[in-house]
């Protein structure tokens, strides 16, 4: 019911010559994103008591799978504002947080951003170099983040940053950074694909930021990233489980109409095999998708188990558009819905934990 609710909705508000239009300038797929905020889907992974649904992690597995077969952009538009930005506020969140932010979140009036990744790097959050000093009450900002996916349209920022720079992972805190506050710049980045949800750099140039802006308690900031990557890596392998869907559906609807030496390209067994690999792999990604679910649904901590689904899924979304443009041929190199997935794809394996950390975590988990 959900997958079909969100592919209706969304298939009416991006048809693909929209989504077309979108990629070409670069916006950001701000109609979608209202429709989703006007029919109540912004408050789907939240506790009923701060105005949610209390999704399951199986709902929300469902529901950015199809949100991703539609566009990954707006699952990324999604993404950044309720999974990154607004369950820091619904978990760990104070008072003022929770009762007059949220429910601007929740209708769609305030958009947000995580920003972690730093030019030094991004995989060793606890080498950090943005620094928050003391000032009274207050905090002054300083520092530079690159990467940040959709802080350009974000209204709030939660920033990582070193409260305490001797204390390694335990001198990390969370900051809610308005993002038209003194001091705040926000460059836009030219990337590959996901070009409607665009990643920026991001300057802070002694910001102030007050007391009660600081998520959580101070230096509790590695504390309160941690719980949240099952569901990250859960949903990422679920959005790229949906752009195999989609990659599938449109590479097979051209294959089935074009003909070569007198017959269907589809009749020939190294066409035919393709798919076969493209759907081994697509049903495999959703496979470990929804096992992860629902290990996280029965209160399991599937920390092995999640690395496993994030980087099959988007390895093998990359693989699946790769093979998708090559059955195409000249069809598929031109700029459209599978040179655009193919660059979407590729985003996959490196963002939200790459391939490589993943992998780290697997074995430590296997060795340990």
């Amino acid at each position: 019911m959900i997958r079909d609710t969100i592919i209706g909705l969304m298939e009416l508000e991006l048809p693909p010559e929209k989504i077309e239009a979108l990629e070409k300038a670069s916006a950001y797929p701000e109609d979608a994103f209202k429709v989703l905020a006007d029919e109540g889907w912004l408050a789907l992974p939240y506790a009923e008591e701060h105005g949610g649904a209390d999704a399951t992690y199986k709902d929300m597995a469902v529901f950015i799978e199809a949100l991703a077969y539609v566009h990954p952009g707006i699952t990324s538009a999604y993404m950044t504002t309720v999974i990154y930005g607004g369950m820091q506020l619904a978990r760990n969140g104070n008072d003022w947080m929770r009762g007059e932010l949220m429910p601007e979140l929740l209708a769609g009036r305030l958009k947000m951003a995580i920003a972690m990744s730093e030019p030094s790097g991004g995989s060793d959050l606890a080498k950090i170099k943005t620094r928050a000093v003391p000032d009274g009450d207050d905090w002054v900002l300083s520092g530079q983040k690159v990467y940040i996916t959709n802080a350009h349209v974000a209204d709030r920022l939660v920033v990582a940053a070193k409260t305490d720079p001797d204390a390694g992972r335990h001198g990390m805190s969370l900051l809610l950074v308005d993002t038209k506050a003194d001091g705040v710049e926000i460059r836009p980045m030219d990337p590959l694909g996901r070009r409607t949800s665009l990643p920026n750099e991001v300057f802070f140039d002694e910001v102030r930021v007050s007391g009660r802006e600081v998520i959580g308690q101070v230096g509790e900031g590695w504390k309160l990233l941690m719980p949240g990557l099952n569901l990250e890596r859960l949903l990422l392998a679920a959005a790229s489980a949906g752009q195999c869907l989609k990659i599938v559906e449109l590479a097979r609807d051209w294959a089935v109409e074009r003909e070569a030496f007198g017959q269907k390209i589809t009749e020939f067994q190294a066409i035919s095999h393709k798919f076969a690999e493209m759907q081994m792999m697509t049903e495999t990604a959703r496979l470990h998708t929804f096992h992860v679910a629902e290990m996280l649904d029965a209160g399991e901590n599937p920390v092995m188990e999640t690395a496993i689904a994030k980087t099959l899924a988007t390895e093998y979304n990359l693989a699946v558009a790769d093979m998708g443009m090559q059955v195409m041929g000249g069809a598929g190199y031109m700029m459209g819905p599978i040179a655009r997935l193919y660059a979407d794809a590729r985003v996959g394996p490196i963002g939200g934990g790459s391939s490589e950390i993943m992998r780290n975590v697997i074995a430590k988990q296997v060795l340990s």
